[in-house]
């Protein structure tokens, strides 16, 4: 009698028994046949990890097949392209190279180093090869050997960026991934093999050299692409911030990794927080040069992307030039708890402009602009109500700005009574522009996710499970309130800085460890751990009090 294994399906809600040993594929093409599953599958978790189809299991487990209506479906859809368009291009142009970087109008931007100028013919010629190697159906395999090997495997095929990651990653075994004679490393598994690769596009970025933007399939109907979002000023930031890697000479998290082995750390950081200094100090520069004189400066960007901190610096620069800045922040505009709208779930919906007290904020923002005097009120998170205390009552002088902070501030709804052309935008976000090497990017989110996450802990007792369980209805309300309008900005300011992972990385892995393996937060926990892997650790010594980092992570000179 042959042996067994219980395997507990979430997708049909019951237990099985399988032969041990059954992989995910086997699993998911039995449930298939018997309409117990009604969808192809890129991938599952087992017990909430992230896992490609061909993994075998010889224990009881819990497990949830994915497709790329799942977010980590859609980044196993992802790197599986990646890697397509990779070996695309190395059997194409060899000796080139390709990039995938930021995000940038709903898809992501990459560079193609062909050895000429990149045309519309060399893309289409790329994609037709992407969709041949698909069509074939060729198994992507991942296999593991020893370090030392894998470097050398990776140094022979001219991977520099992955022999400068791998070779700071300090495992004695390492795996990289197979198909053909292509090889590659990816921080996350990828398909099973190439045929699920069906929906993708690349086309030329406009004017970037030697760019292109890679379109991605609609989570929600897989066979249309995501619709393309025109996006200049976001690009532009992501160029400023490539230009400022440039400066630092660095490009990927092996750059710096080496670098702060070689004792360079200190230099690093000085260069990066004088870097952003004078971005800020370039932003008042820019607002005094406008013909109309602006009363009200607009603050604006997603969660955790260090808008408080920013405004206390745009403070500073601005009293340099003689300016007393007066800030208030939308926060403590919230309505009384009972009176806060709902989400589909029944949730308070904190990320709804309208949970916000539109009608007192207009109209002490006009008694203000008329100069008059009110008592901004001050929000208590922990009463969910508004308190007006005395020692919080303004006025706004003739020869002052009003900085008014929050995720709303771009949103046209906030403010409808006052005239645009006294009003000048900020747009603030940590737009990651650095890659753990040329085919694994680094998320915007997940910088933003480990910001938060580090805050929570730290100033607000949140265990990083609940800061998890929170980040996609956080996410959900950034996608409705926040990217919309975020291109309405007069100015972008990009708040990350090159090193900060390796300054985040020791605050952030013992919150992730702390995530319970028997709870759905522990995929997202277990995910994030596997990419600061790669990451070296500096201590937070010599980074500035007024740092936004320390927004985050403590010790700030500023008062929040």
């Amino acid at each position: 009698m042959s042996k067994s294994v219980k395997i507990n399906c979430s997708n049909i809600g019951q237990s099985r028994l399988f032969p041990i040993g059954v992989s995910l594929m086997e699993m998911s093409e039995i449930l298939q046949e018997e309409k117990g599953l009604d969808f192809e599958p890129i991938a599952a978790l087992v017990n909430h990890k992230s896992e490609n189809l061909n993994t075998e299991l010889y224990h009881p487990a819990l497990v949830e097949f994915i497709d790329i209506r799942h977010a980590e479906g859609m980044r196993v859809y992802t790197r599986t392209l990646s890697f397509l368009i990779a070996a695309a291009v190395n059997e194409l142009y060899p000796g080139s190279r390709f990039c995938i970087e930021h995000s940038v109008s709903n898809g992501f931007f990459c560079h193609l180093y062909l050895g000429k100028t990149l045309e519309n013919n060399d893309l289409e010629a790329i994609k037709q090869r992407v969709r041949t190697l698909a069509e074939a159906d060729i198994p992507i395999l991942k296999i593991e050997d020893e370090t030392a090997d894998v470097l050398e495997i990776f140094r022979s095929k001219g991977r520099q960026d992955l022999v400068k990651l791998l070779s700071h990653y300090g495992h004695l075994y390492t795996h990289y991934i197979k198909m053909g004679e292509h090889l590659d490393h990816y921080s996350g598994p990828l398909a099973a093999s190439t045929k699920y690769i069906r929906t993708f596009d690349l086309s030329l970025y406009p004017d970037a050299e030697n760019g292109c933007l890679l379109r991605l399939p609609n989570p929600e109907k897989p066979e249309e692409l995501k619709p393309y979002v025109e996006q200049p000023k976001m690009f532009g930031i992501f160029k400023e911030f490539v230009h400022w890697n440039e400066v630092l000479g660095q490009s990927t998290i092996g750059d710096i990794n080496e670098s702060c082995a070689k004792g360079e750390a200190e230099a690093l950081i000085k260069v990066s927080e004088a870097l952003q200094e004078k971005r800020v100090s370039q932003i008042v520069d820019n607002m005094l040069s406008q013909p109309q004189r602006k009363r009200i400066i607009l603050v604006s960007g997603p969660s955790s992307s260090g808008k408080t901190t920013f405004s206390k610096r745009l403070s500073v620069q601005l009293a340099v030039m003689g300016i007393k800045p007066l800030a208030i922040s939308l926060d403590d505009y919230f309505l009384e708890r009972h009176q806060t709208p709902r989400d589909e779930k029944g949730d308070y919906d904190y990320e709804s402009l309208y949970a916000l007290d539109l009608e007192l904020f207009n109209q002490q923002l006009n008694d203000l602009l008329q100069g008059k005097e009110v008592i901004v009120p001050r929000y208590n998170f922990a009463s969910g109500q508004k308190e007006f205390l005395e020692e919080r009552k303004i006025h706004l002088e003739d020869n002052q700005v009003l900085i008014l902070e929050g995720i709303h501030a771009l949103n046209p709804e906030l403010l409808p009574s006052v005239p645009q052309e006294v009003l000048y935008k900020i747009y603030v976000s940590a737009l990651t522009s650095i890659s753990l090497d040329d085919h694994n990017r680094i998320a915007t989110t997940d910088n933003r996710l480990i910001r938060r996450m580090i805050r929570d802990a730290q100033y607000r007792g949140t265990p990083a499970r609940s800061t998890i369980a929170r980040w996609k209805s956080v996410r959900a309300g950034e996608d409705k309130w926040i990217f919309p309008y975020q291109e309405n900005a007069d100015v972008f300011f990009n708040s990350a800085m090159a090193f900060e992972l390796l300054v985040l990385k020791r605050y952030a892995e013992p919150s992730l460890r702390t995530v319970p393996q028997n709870c759905p937060e522990y995929a997202e926990a277990e995910r994030l751990l596997r990419f600061l892997d790669y990451i070296a650790t500096i201590p937070d010594n010599d980074i500035p009090p007024t740092s936004l980092l320390r927004e985050f992570v403590g010790g700030s000179s500023f008062n929040y």
